[in-house]
């Protein structure tokens, strides 16, 4: 059985009373860690601090529950980009779950974000930022042994997803991969991916697909929505 579970709640119960919960039935859980940068945290109003996510994080494997611990690319804005994809990667290498899954931001109108992007107090990240971000983070990861994952559709990147630190260089290398195109080629890409018909950076290459985005950038291009486009591509999904 799985459940969502607040890091707080998982902090104020004692690796006994988990284990208990755990021996009933309840052998995994998913935590919404978001961030592990406490001004990140005070700002979304989270209700944690990085210290309860470390603390909650290991009593849950403490009492045998498999973990997944989710973090959100792109959270900090350029505001707080560098503290968020550091901070994170520190709680993430005291907690070493088994799974860290990415889920990158999106700030549909209806959430409070939306009224700080409005007025100039939060910058979201273009895709290529949270790229960088995305590299910072997983450089920063170190002695674990979890999975990392990008499985959902939000992700630019769902190619990154492996296993620390096997994998650790291989999964930067596709970030890197992905910010040495050019910039035409990122731009491919991100149309490819965001429409839902790439799901990896070769996908570009491959002439039947490629010639079905290169035929709609043209279009997209003629009207100046490329950007706009995307964005609401993307927004769809939420």
């Amino acid at each position: 059985m799985t459940s969502y579970a607040r890091s707080s709640t998982l902090a104020r119960k004692s690796v006994e009373d988990l284990t208990r919960i755990r021996q009933a039935g309840l052998d995994r859980v998913h935590v919404g860690l978001e961030t592990g940068h406490d001004p990140l945290l005070k700002l979304m109003n989270k209700g944690t601090t990085a210290a309860k996510q470390i603390e909650g994080g290991k009593r849950a494997i403490a009492a045998g529950m498999e973990l997944s611990e989710y973090v959100m690319p792109g959270l900090g804005g350029k505001e707080m980009s560098r503290g968020h994809a550091i901070d994170t990667a520190r709680v993430l290498n005291e907690i070493n779950p088994h799974f860290i899954r990415l889920r990158s931001l999106r700030v549909p109108p209806r959430i409070p974000l939306y009224d700080l992007v409005e007025s100039g107090k939060f910058t979201p990240l273009t895709d290529d930022e949270q790229a960088e971000e995305i590299k910072l983070f997983l450089k920063t990861l170190d002695g674990i042994t979890s999975t990392v994952t990008s499985d959902h559709i939000m992700n630019l990147l769902e190619e990154v997803t492996g296993k620390y630190p096997e994998d650790k260089e291989r999964l930067i290398g596709i970030v890197d991969e992905y910010l040495n195109l050019p910039e035409d080629e990122r731009l491919i890409y991100r149309l490819g991916r965001r429409g839902g018909l790439f799901r990896t950076l070769d996908d570009r290459l491959d002439p039947a697909k490629r010639g079905r985005i290169e035929g709609a950038l043209r279009r997209l291009q003629a009207e100046d929505a490329v950007e706009a486009t995307i964005k609401e591509l993307v927004d769809q999904t939420i």
